[in-house]
């Protein structure tokens, strides 16, 4: 009885919302600790748990797709060039199912949202006519593999205690393949008209403005030998256009849609913050001052050895040696600190090569508004040495529509201006203190690098198989492309903890002793018959079904990883007494786990599309009880088919 109560007080505290999912499954635990219900030696053995340990790692794999540009890239090859807006939603709509197949499902739609906002203004739509449907899209992807979401991975946890092996990699897809596909028709079809026409807030408290950036033509890049007008053709999707041409230190302005690009060109573009690095992916070419300072760390600058400026176009890069520039990319100037030595720390970038102090070295991207009264006011680039002197690279300039900048580096500073920089965080903390910049709320602007977006997607691909076959235990597989991650420096050492989501990993780990304790001592069997006998009189067609909807229920209004924690010694308890399969309702828990559509409040992917769609909490339910009605309409003959009693 004081396990039930303990349960009861949970689940008031959850669905109460007022304190963090953590904080309340941490409360559960030292309450159960405190009554003796829960041994204090183990108290803490969850967060060994390999369900925590994939989920973590999970994070930071999906982490370093996104960071690296491998996503986008394979969304800019998937989503139709010309589309309506019908059939460019339905697209986006799938593609945000697969990607959380793979990945976490938050983080694949909070890749793809920009996308669907820019769809969305594209075609006059209401934001939330696209966001809905990919949030549900995303929810729905998320159940066809055992690392989709973490109520799969907690439900194969489960499994394996009950005295066989968890469920494999693929073992969920059969029953959420037909789900999501059956809830992805729907929705194109259908459920896309349920949405409430809500006009979203989106970024309007958080405008920069359109960015000018340049951009190098290199050798390799798809644009050369294309005309103006054709690349401004490319990137129209997304939204921006090319206002600048720069060719032997000359810059024409405007350019002429007919003239032809060369080898050697720089491009001067205007483009929104979240859309640079699909621009850049789009058009194979890289940021004018990262290439350069590249083209520095391996001694091949163009200005390198004259030891004097030369002007607004480029003195900056004078009299710099190789082991100057390389102490300066670790930040050992007068504010850097100085630590390691020049050799041990040149080829950073690219190796990963680094000593204990790689946290300090790694290169961050970071938004700053230039204040009034501000030191820099007045000056360029080159004037403030911000490469020679800071390390660090001025990419971008936003200035409230104007296009009269001539080159980024010659640019003098105006209040107001809005500066895209790139630099150690200690070099850019430094530079906003001397020169009275201050920085932006964060948000990721994503520039793509395809060395490590291609070492980030076979390194997943790598994970998956390996998981998928039996070789190794997911947790070992995953938690070994972390490491791989890491030495690559796909995912900078010191970005690896920003990844995860601590508050779910907290959460998870706690309730998992929890709801061991339900099991021994046997509230989860009493449960299980009161299930049983009060409602579903013994049948096991009907216990399979009234577990999925229960379970659903309670995901709508509190984490779904804590409702499959739960859940899952009661369906275990269940199929004990009915002599049935385990597997079927063990499988209704993963599948109610995952679909939360009722709430904003109920699934992450929700919250995150409640501001920027304008929706309310009660607009949800329109698209959502239909879903789920049909995720039960489908899902129980499959569950009954495909795992038999």
């Amino acid at each position: 009885m004081v396990l039930l109560a303990v349960l009861a007080a949970t689940v008031a505290l959850f669905l109460w919302g007022r304190w963090r999912h953590d904080v309340v499954a941490l409360l559960a635990l030292l309450a159960c600790v405190a009554a003796g219900l829960v041994p204090a030696a183990d108290a803490f053995a969850g967060f060994g748990h390999p369900a925590v340990v994939t989920v973590a790692c999970v994070l930071v794999m999906s982490h370093g797709l996104r960071a690296s540009g491998a996503v986008d890239a394979l969304t800019r090859r998937l989503m139709p060039s010309t589309t309506g807006p019908l059939l460019g939603a339905a697209t986006l709509t799938g593609l945000g199912a697969v990607m959380s197949a793979f990945m976490n499902n938050v983080g694949a739609l909070a890749l793809l949202m920009p996308v669907a906002v820019h769809l969305a203004r594209k075609h006059g739509l209401p934001p939330g006519r696209v966001l809905m449907p990919l949030s549900f899209g995303t929810i729905l992807g998320g159940m066809t593999t055992l690392i989709g979401t973490p109520p799969n991975l907690i439900v194969a946890g489960f499994r394996a205690e009950t005295g066989v092996s968890g469920f494999g990699m693929f073992d969920f897809t059969p029953v959420g393949a037909a789900v999501a596909l059956a809830g992805l028709a729907f929705i194109g079809v259908v459920g896309w008209r349920l949405v409430p026409v809500r006009r979203g807030a989106i970024d309007e408290a958080f405008d920069t403005g359109r960015y000018l950036t340049e951009v190098r033509v290199g050798a390799d890049s798809r644009v050369v030998g294309m005309r103006l007008g054709e690349v401004d053709d490319e990137i129209d999707e997304d939204d921006a256009q090319v206002v600048g041409l720069v060719r032997d230190d000359t810059r024409l302005t405007p350019p002429n849609p007919g003239r032809v690009v060369r080898e050697g060109d720089v491009l001067v573009l205007e483009a929104e913050p979240e859309a640079l690095g699909s621009v850049l992916s789009t058009l194979g070419l890289r940021l004018e001052e990262a290439e350069e300072a590249d083209d520095e760390e391996d001694g091949q600058g163009e200005e390198g050895g004259e030891g004097e400026k030369r002007g607004e176009e480029g003195g900056e890069e004078g009299g710099e040696d190789e082991g100057e520039v390389a102490a300066e990319r670790a930040g050992e100037d007068e504010r850097g600190g100085g630590e390691g030595d020049d050799e041990g720390e040149e080829g950073d970038d690219e190796g990963g090569e680094g000593d204990d102090e790689g946290d300090d070295r790694d290169v961050a991207l970071q938004e700053f508004v230039v204040m009034p009264q501000a030191l820099s006011i007045g000056r360029s680039a080159t004037d403030l040495q911000l490469r020679t002197r800071h390390g660090i690279n001025l990419l971008a300039i936003s200035r409230q529509g104007q296009r009269s900048i001539r080159r980024l580096r010659a640019a003098r500073l105006r209040a107001g201006d809005v500066l895209l920089l790139q630099g150690t965080r200690q070099a850019l903390a430094g530079f906003a203190l001397e020169f009275g910049a201050a920085p932006l709320a964060e948000r990721e602007i994503l520039v793509p690098d395809a060395r490590r977006a291609w070492l980030a997607g076979v390194g997943m691909l790598l994970a998956v198989g390996v998981a998928a076959l039996g070789l190794v235990p997911a947790a070992i597989a995953f938690a070994a492309g972390v490491v791989a991650f890491m030495l690559l420096r796909v995912v900078p050492p010191r970005d690896v903890y920003r990844a995860i989501d601590w508050p779910v990993v907290v959460l998870l780990a706690a309730l998992l002793p929890v709801a061991g304790a339900m099991a021994t001592t046997g509230t989860a069997d009493l449960l299980a018959g009161l299930l049983l006998e009060g409602v579903a009189q013994g049948r096991p067609v009907l216990t399979v079904a009234l577990l999925l909807v229960v379970t659903m229920t309670l995901s709508d209004f509190m984490n779904n990883a804590a409702t499959a924690a739960v859940m899952c010694p009661i369906a275990i308890g269940a199929a004990a007494q009915l002599g049935a399969n385990p597997d079927t309702f063990l499988m209704a828990v993963a599948v109610g786990g995952s679909c939360a559509f009722l709430t904003p409040i109920g699934h992450q992917n929700n919250t995150l599309i409640l501001g920027p769609g304008g929706f309310r909490f009660g607009d949800f339910w329109r698209l959502g009880l239909p879903l789920e009605l049909l995720v039960v309409a489908v899902g129980v003959p499959m569950l009954l088919w495909v795992w038999p009693l």
